[in-house]
């Protein structure tokens, strides 16, 4: 339960529940973050000290240079093609990309190649991303959403499309944006929760929406005790599948970058941040961060459902380590004053150490099937 919090959006999610009785989580998501007026990504700066959180390309450089470094390795294996698109989704304040740009420069050819692609629905991040790219060594275009396959979705109008050369995808705390659906077992049988208004007038959840689909209910949730609670997200999965297309059309492959957890179990994970403090997912509706962790196996099954590879996961720790995160902070270091170096270790450590992101978050590659596992997942 949550008393009211007074956001603009906060009266229209009121009247929207009234008006039919409740809303899924899915919905409630989708409007607390991508409301074309007072939505979170369309009207919040959400990176940064100054935001609601930090990722792993504000804490480091290494983090983006080690993702250029795999970005050449990956073009290389298909045997360094003349044209090469690089998507990213959801690229923040564009640092991961200005720091993959930066690390590409050893390999000239590859950069001559490049083009890049920026999907981003806010418009006060895009601009931050137009002003620290605009000295990029390759082209770049955004677009607002997901290029279908063979077609603009560009902004501004008129923006280079996506053409049918390579790509790379890099996909870095995106995918736990994306909606998810609660379901609880009750009684009476599997039940989606619902956002309705309690009795004090709060926001609360709910047992009282339709049962799933039955090939909807994962076969690892259908013995679940009475009271359990599953979470599961359509919007991931149709995602992903739209994603295996376009690299399945094109060859290629994506890297899926989120804390999440590799083995499916009952349980939710949705959470909210404001001010880098974790708060109720019903605080200020419109300006706190919505998210939960990813279910990396029902992620890897839908790139497998439209014909991509997918390595085993691994631990974003294990993954940069592979890629030579050692070496590159050494060579770093070895110009750095104390003040420098201290910053760099630090970084280093948030990225990739055990009690920090090095665990929690996962990576996932899915790759065409005829282009072998890119480095580290290669053996």
């Amino acid at each position: 339960m949550t008393e009211p919090n007074g956001t603009r959006l906060e009266g229209l999610l009121r009247r929207h529940i009234a008006r039919k009785g409740g809303i899924g989580i899915a919905e409630y998501m989708t409007h607390c973050l991508a409301h074309p007026e007072y939505g979170y990504y369309t009207t919040q700066q959400p990176l940064g000290e100054d935001g609601d959180f930090i990722t792993a390309p504000e804490a480091s450089q290494i983090f983006g240079e080690l993702l250029g470094i795999w970005a050449i390795a990956c073009w290389r294996h298909m045997g360094s093609p003349a044209r090469i698109n690089l998507m990213e989704l959801g690229p923040g304040r564009g640092l991961l990309m200005s720091d993959l740009l930066r690390a590409a420069a050893v390999q000239p050819d590859f950069l001559a190649a490049l083009r890049v692609h920026l999907v981003e629905i806010s418009p006060i991040l895009r601009a931050e991303q137009r002003r620290r790219l605009g000295d990029a060594p390759a082209p770049v275009h955004w677009h607002a959403t997901l290029p279908e396959d063979g077609a603009a979705a560009a902004t501004p109008p008129g923006d280079a499309m996506l053409d049918d050369a390579p790509l790379l995808i890099i996909a870095n705390e995106f995918f736990d944006a994306l909606p998810v659906q609660h379901y609880e077992h009750t009684e009476q049988g599997w039940r989606e929760r619902m956002i309705v208004i309690d009795k004090d007038g709060g926001f609360a959840l709910r047992p009282v929406g339709n049962a799933p689909a039955a090939e909807k209910l994962p076969a690892w949730a259908r013995n679940l005790p009475v009271g359990s609670i599953i979470e599961l997200s359509p919007a991931r999965e149709m995602t992903a599948r739209h994603l295996a297309r376009l690299l399945r059309s094109r060859g290629g492959a994506l890297l899926a970058i989120d804390y999440g957890h590799t083995t499916p179990a009952p349980g939710e994970t949705l959470q909210a941040l404001h001010r880098h403090r974790q708060v109720s997912i019903f605080h200020r509706p419109g300006e706190t961060d919505l998210t939960a962790h990813v279910d990396f196996a029902a992620l890897a099954e839908a790139f497998r459902a439209e014909g991509l590879n997918t390595p085993p996961p691994l631990q974003q720790g294990a993954f940069l380590l592979g890629l030579g995160l050692r070496e590159r902070l050494d060579a770093l270091l070895r110009n750095a004053d104390e003040q420098q170096a201290e910053r760099l270790l630090r970084g280093a450590e948030r990225i990739a150490g055990v009690e920090q992101m090095g665990s929690l978050f996962k990576v996932l590659c899915a790759h065409h099937p005829h282009m072998p596992p890119p480095p580290p997942f290669a053996p």
